[in-house]
């Protein structure tokens, strides 16, 4: 059997259970940076001493760990965490995104922990030459206040 079939076989297997984990709480300094990796100069965005300071919109999404991240031994060689595509976690595959689709229901806020939920939700396999699977996770980034976003994620795997 492939790996990518492996793959397969593990991630059908995983789809429906869903996968909780904290990621910490929303540090200004941590979403000024962001916000300056990203290209934003307004100082809503990259000053944290700005009295109108803005969480950007995407900080959130961008967050796959909580502070600290994580260490080597989460890592994939191509530097994806080891457990962010499901059913992938040591196999010799190859992972490109698939798209994502971002609706944002709430206002992150500095100080807020955030929760994020992960669930898989489809298994597709394509194509007929050089066959691959599509992947589909939903997650949904909450705090103590409510939903902040949901997030439709697909993955390629080969």
């Amino acid at each position: 059997m492939s790996a990518w079939e492996v793959a397969e076989e593990r991630a059908r297997a995983a789809i429906g259970r869903p996968e909780h984990r904290d990621l910490g709480i929303v540090r200004a300094e941590d979403a000024a940076e962001f916000a300056r990796s990203a290209g934003e100069t307004g100082p809503h965005l990259v000053d944290p001493g700005h009295p109108d300071f803005t969480v950007h919109p995407m900080y959130l999404v961008s967050l796959l760990r909580g502070a600290g991240g994580a260490g080597r031994d989460e890592l994939r060689p191509d530097g994806m965490y080891r457990d962010e595509v499901p059913g992938t976690d040591g196999l010799d595959v190859r992972l490109m995104a698939g798209g994502q689709e971002v609706r944002f229901t709430g206002e992150v806020r500095t100080g807020d922990r955030i929760q994020v939920r992960r669930v898989l939700t489809d298994v597709e396999r394509k194509g007929s030459g050089s066959p691959f699977l599509l992947l589909t996770v939903e997650k949904t980034y909450t705090a103590e206040r409510g939903t902040l976003v949901r997030v439709r994620e697909r993955f390629i795997v080969r």
